[in-house]
């Protein structure tokens, strides 16, 4: 395990994920729990072992409207070449916050890389809370945020909404400050890509106190960045990380598969 940052992010040498005994796994684990993000080189896999090793962590999550693997719904396609006008992830953002149970952990194997560019930057939200303010603190804890999804997935794949897993995009309310299930530890839960709004504050509030919290976990402070190999796998929880896909590379392609695992509730 090389820690690739004080605040997040290690790579782990010498593990295949696809044939992982038990014994490793929990080492694996337990990193995860530490880091929040893992890279691992040269992955050796195919859609459906990369399915496994989403298993080995709960229930696969199905995107609401994104392409998919034919017959793996379950397995998001991530592709972007010359031809593209978006890409997935190009602002900061934490995969699915709109879902009543948004995905605890993502997994990207990317395949096909750029020449140059393409990383992906990571941020701790965790850290960005633990350097808050014990004011700041207090003010935040009983806060809840909406977070919708159709200014985000509305003609975005070329479907209608109607088309999408649930015939409706989600949107949910979750608190502005959550507790990691395994770890204890509190992180924000407020992102650029689908939080709208602070509940308990004026429209006017809500906005100065979000424009607040995207910036300052943003800070380079709480970061990591991961440059992207073929056959690279990261993993990253977004329970405590957000995310920001760099599209720096146009018109080159980067090409891979996302598996996600379905969450808990966010208390």
């Amino acid at each position: 395990m090389r820690p690739l940052t004080p605040a997040l992010g290690a790579e782990v040498d010498g593990v295949q994920l696809g044939k992982v005994d038990d014994g490793t796994w929990a080492a694996v684990e337990q990193a995860y729990a530490d880091h929040s993000v893992l890279v691992f080189r040269g992955q050796d896999l195919t859609p459906a072992a990369l399915l496994d090793v989403g298993r080995r962590l709960g229930e696969p999550h199905i995107h609401p409207a994104a392409p998919t693997v034919d017959g793996h719904p379950e397995i998001m396609i991530i592709h972007a070449d010359e031809r593209s006008r978006v890409v997935a992830g190009e602002g900061w953002h934490t995969d699915v916050s709109c879902d009543e149970r948004p995905p605890a952990t993502t997994i990207l194997w990317v395949q096909e890389v750029p020449p140059v560019g393409g990383d992906t930057l990571f941020a701790s939200s965790a850290a960005a809370y633990d350097a808050l303010s014990d004011t700041m603190k207090a003010f935040l804890a009983p806060l809840t945020a909406r977070h919708e999804s159709s200014h985000v997935y509305g003609g975005r794949y070329g479907t209608k909404e109607s088309d999408s897993r649930d015939g409706a995009y989600p949107s949910s309310v979750h608190p502005v400050v959550r507790t990691h299930p395994v770890t204890g530890r509190k992180s924000l839960y407020v992102n650029r890509a689908f939080t709208t709004r602070i509940n308990e504050l004026t429209r006017a509030e809500s906005a100065a106190v979000l424009a607040f919290l995207y910036a300052f976990q943003e800070d380079e402070l709480f970061q990591c960045r991961v440059r992207w190999e073929p056959h690279t796998v990261t993993m990253w929880d977004n329970r405590v990380v957000q995310h920001r896909a760099m599209w720096d590379y146009f018109p080159q392609t980067r090409h891979g598969l996302r598996v996600s695992i379905v969450g808990e509730v966010p208390v």
